[in-house]
């Protein structure tokens, strides 16, 4: 019988990893309506380091809270992000 490691990746894991995917490539199109190109790169820049730097956790709790915040950061960051539809989240 196989025990769980605490080091292990739980359902959970899983689910919050493929839910930071999808807001990561939702961010990416919202980064479209961005007229100058080096703002857009900026923010591109600015939206992977955010992802990346929170890239070590692994208390699930500690990962839906940065979520939570990034999701809030983009949506008052970028007008596009207000008129698509968030994935992930029902509305």
């Amino acid at each position: 019988m196989a025990f769980l490691h605490s080091n292990q990746p739980t359902l959970k894991h899983f689910i919050l990893r493929q839910e930071v995917l999808n807001f990561y490539r939702y961010a990416i199109r919202c980064t479209r309506g961005i007229p100058h190109p080096q703002a857009r790169v900026e923010t591109v820049a600015w939206i992977r380091s955010e992802i990346e730097r929170n890239r070590h956790l692994s208390d699930t709790e500690m990962i839906e809270d940065k979520l939570r915040i990034i999701r809030r950061e983009v949506k008052q960051l970028l007008p596009a992000a207000v008129t698509l539809r968030s994935p992930g989240r029902a509305k």
